[in-house]
């Protein structure tokens, strides 16, 4: 069976990208990682790609008014360094080791698989839990999302098909903050479940915490309720226990039938726990 026909467009700015799009059929090749796949299989419908590779503008990374600003260009691989300090690079270090493997993480970027939109990936698991800023740039010029009011399904989000994402705002987390992350992987490339928190501890008391849910639903969730009962307490054992059996019970949003649900949510409290006892631990340095 022979492969799909591809149509291929080398662009060189976001003018032209923009441009090209607005026939609402076109994909944007960045790292390709799972677009190339999809789009080359035997038997896969012909298909449009434009390629932002060498855009001007794409491939920046700055801090800047409490924001790390991260480009379209900017490849999974950029975040394995110690480039960005405080706890946000090190919540970037400890994911990324997550994602694929080396070539994939060299060659995939941050915003490419926010746009892909997997409900178990990693990185759109960060910008919820962050409450992530997201920047498209489309035909009226450019606009922003909350990262929690841009993934609406899996594989679907906020982006318009004639909108490029350019950028995504990570809020610098403070100092006292402690990250975790804990996944359950089997066999793919995706984690089966996964519990992510970043959680900033002030004269012994949690003052603000952040919990994200990743493959309990169609996307990221923010773990409100397990949030709200972490609040105010000294992080101890105990606050973690009844934190991490509020997010299984009240915050998950299971998609199988009744008779897995006990499971899958007691796999869910247990990466929960785990993702805040490393948080603890964090914070304890930090302080």
């Amino acid at each position: 069976m022979k492969t799909a026909t591809v149509e291929y467009i080398d662009a060189r700015s976001i003018g032209e990208v923009i441009a090209v799009l607005a026939d609402g059929r076109t994909s944007v090749l960045a790292g390709g990682q799972s677009l190339i796949p999809a789009v080359t299989r035997p038997g896969a419908p012909p298909c449009r790609l434009v390629d932002i590779n060498r855009v001007d503008g794409l491939g920046t990374l700055t801090e800047t008014d409490g924001y790390l600003h991260v480009g379209a260009l900017i490849r999974h691989r950029t975040f394995e360094s110690d480039t960005i300090g405080g706890p946000l690079g090190e919540l970037l270090r400890v994911v990324v080791r997550h994602i694929g493997h080396p070539p994939i993480r060299a060659r995939g970027t941050m915003l490419g698989s926010l746009a892909y939109a997997h409900p178990a990936a990693e990185w759109p698991a960060v910008a919820v839990t962050l409450g992530a800023r997201l920047v498209l740039h489309g035909p009226d010029g450019r606009r922003t999302v909350p990262a929690e009011d841009f993934f609406t399904a899996p594989f679907t989000t906020a982006r318009r098909p004639e909108e490029l994402l350019v950028e995504a705002q990570l809020p610098v987390l403070p100092a006292g903050t402690g990250i975790g992350y804990a996944e359950d992987r089997r066999t793919s490339i995706f984690p089966h479940a996964a519990a992510m928190a970043a959680v900033t501890v002030t004269d012994g008391v949690v003052s603000s915490a952040a919990i994200c849910l990743v493959n309990s639903g169609p996307y990221p969730v923010r773990a409100g309720a397990a949030e709200s009962a972490l609040l105010g307490t000294t992080f101890s054992d105990t606050a973690i226990a009844v934190t991490a059996e509020t997010a299984a019970q009240q915050d998950v949003r299971l998609l199988d039938d009744d008779a897995n649900q006990p499971k899958q949510r007691r796999a869910f409290q247990v990466l929960a726990g785990r993702a805040l006892r490393h948080a603890r631990e964090r914070a304890g340095r930090c302080e």
